[in-house]
């Protein structure tokens, strides 16, 4: 079990708490699911490039899925860190993730003589004034939890979910489907990638959650709002989540990133510039 947890206190710019946290469950002998953070330095820092937190989970069947969870987690915080801070972080995180995606075909062809076939889920979250931009492709969740309540911002991408999604199967029946996670998107197994991105506002006291199929595949959004949405430790909440799905199941490597907004800054936009809202 990994665990880290940190705080900066920013005081006018926007201000979060996180602990994140990986368990390999009860029944793997390795864990290919990665996370990794981007924390600015300065108030400065936070208002011009914010953070970033991101979680693969390389798809179990595939050879060497730990490889490519952390070479696209690896590659797509370098280039976070290395970005324009005027880029906006939604075309920011899909031109990172589709760069994350070619980086892990690479990877697969580098791995043996006749190359490997890897490939991983991804969710990441940017932060910065009082937005948050969402990015993923495949069934690595985001959640964000306010009042309680959890709503999740992303869509899974499998074939379960798509046939819902059309109305050829009933929410229920694509629980137990054969098809539950069959991935119909994710990164390294095509050369080209579709990134789902949406920006959403935060407010204080928001709680974002990123998490693998590990943690949400026996634990609802309800059961993680009422978990972290009480205001309590977060390093606590995430062993707790944890503990739960592994009391559960076990089956799969557990993984969450738990992010609190304690502030945020208020801002509009004249032509593409950020402006301060009183």
């Amino acid at each position: 079990m990994e665990v880290a947890e940190g705080h900066r206190p920013f005081h006018d710019s926007m201000d979060v708490e996180f602990a994140q946290l990986s368990d390999l469950g009860r029944v793997r002998q390795g864990n290919e699911d990665y996370f990794g953070h981007v924390a600015p330095a300065t108030p400065d820092d936070a208002r011009s490039r914010g953070w970033l937190f991101a979680v693969a989970d390389g798809v179990g069947g595939h050879d060497l899925g730990e490889v490519a969870s952390h070479a696209a987690v690896e590659c797509v915080l370098e280039g976070f860190r290395e970005a324009s801070p005027a880029e906006p972080h939604t075309t920011l995180l899909e031109r990172l993730i589709k760069t994350a995606n070619t980086r892990v075909i690479d990877a697969g062809h580098a791995a043996s003589p006749g190359g490997s076939r890897m490939a991983t889920t991804f969710v990441a979250c940017a932060l910065r004034y009082d937005r948050a931009a969402i990015a993923h492709v495949g069934d690595s969740r985001c959640y964000l939890i306010r009042r309680g309540h959890a709503n999740l911002l992303t869509r899974d991408h499998t074939v379960a979910n798509e046939q819902v999604r059309l109305g050829i199967i009933s929410a229920s029946e694509a629980s137990g489907s054969g098809t539950h996670h069959l991935l119909m998107r994710s990164l390294g197994s095509e050369l080209f990638v579709n990134v789902d991105v949406q920006e959403h506002q935060v407010l204080p006291g928001d709680v974002l959650v990123l998490c693998s199929d590990g943690l949400h595949g026996s634990v609802s959004g309800s059961e993680i709002a009422a978990v972290v949405g009480h205001g309590g430790d977060l390093a606590a909440a995430a062993r707790r989540l944890v503990d739960i799905a592994n009391q559960r199941d076990g089956s799969d490597n557990i993984t969450l990133q738990i992010i609190r907004v304690r502030g945020v800054e208020r801002v509009g936009m004249y032509r593409g510039r950020p402006y301060r809202l009183r």
